[in-house]
């Protein structure tokens, strides 16, 4: 009778498994870490480099004017002047140019987002004839320059009877076409058996973009959100031409009449600092508040598979 022989080799699985252990760290270590290391070094210095100025400003409204002269590039003060904060509120109504400034952009914004989600949903959703040259017509007044818009505008404004009023204000750029722009290029990545399975269920064109599209869409809307406020907000040139009372005034045109007033041009730069800081700070929170959002993102197309 014949009988087969295996022969069995006693494997040592601690030494196996210290062997390829020890492969693992000897492949992290030949990794070439350089860069690793300058791309960090090279997002820590931008970094640095966009955070600079705000620093330097909250430095420089801390201190007195002659500290700022002769040691500019120190960041710490030498005697911290919160004074200098209460001493620009009682030079000029900031607190009511910063009401203006942020009512003004946040209705402009409201409208601008609607806008240009009815516009971009009609562009990419609806069939209808020459919506291609209707796009490039968007497109191309989109490479318009801004001051080329000002005269028609301020012409229509007077005879809407609107100048000199916010309202003229928030009508006048309620229309964005980069907000079109964007918002077309966000909705082209929807899928569209979501849209398809909306209607056959009922849905009109106006619930589909509500109720799924847009809220497919929430990290877009928030930073198209927070660009429309922040361009708003820090406008300068348009509102110095329709806003002729003092009391509208928004905060770009407030900082620069409290920096000529009285002739003292460019000598009470601690309050200007401060009333800069005073003017930033809001967009800081505005920004805190819409970073989750905007960061998050959305991974999918709106269809999960």
């Amino acid at each position: 009778m014949n009988s087969t022989q295996t022969l069995e080799i006693p494997v040592n699985t601690e030494t196996s498994s210290l062997s390829g252990e020890n492969l693992f760290q000897r492949g992290i270590r030949n990794i070439p870490r350089f860069p690793i290391i300058s791309k960090h070094a090279f997002l820590v210095l931008s970094g640095l480099l966009m955070v600079f100025p705000f620093i330097w400003m909250l430095s420089g409204s801390l201190k007195s004017n002659d500290e700022i002269f002769s040691n500019p590039l120190n960041l710490i003060p030498e005697t911290i002047r919160w004074e200098t904060f209460i001493d620009t509120f009682n030079s000029a109504p900031f607190g009511l140019y910063i009401f203006n400034s942020f009512s003004v952009a946040l209705f402009t914004t409201l409208l601008v987002i609607i806008n240009s989600a009815m516009f971009a949903y009609a562009l990419t959703q609806l069939k209808f004839r020459s919506k291609t040259v209707l796009y490039f017509v968007v497109m191309g007044c989109y490479m318009l320059p801004g001051a080329v818009t000002y005269i028609p505008s301020y012409i229509t404004l007077a005879n809407l009877g609107l100048l000199d009023s916010h309202t003229g204000l928030v009508v006048s750029n309620a229309a964005s076409v980069f907000g079109v722009f964007y918002l077309r290029q966000v909705f082209l990545k929807i899928h569209p058996s979501l849209i398809e399975a909306a209607r056959i269920d009922g849905a009109g064109e106006m619930k589909i973009l509500w109720a799924i599209v847009l809220p497919q869409c929430r990290s877009a809307l928030a930073t198209l959100f927070l660009i429309t406020f922040i361009t708003n907000y820090n406008s300068y040139m348009w509102p110095s031409l329709v806003i002729t009372t003092q009391e509208l005034n928004l905060i770009a045109i407030g900082i620069r009449q409290f920096f000529i007033a009285e002739g003292n041009y460019g000598l009470n730069w601690s309050e200007i600092m401060a009333a800069s800081t005073i003017a930033v700070l809001p967009l800081l929170i505005l920004f805190v508040v819409c970073q989750k959002t905007i960061l998050s993102g959305i991974a999918d197309n709106g269809v999960k598979e």
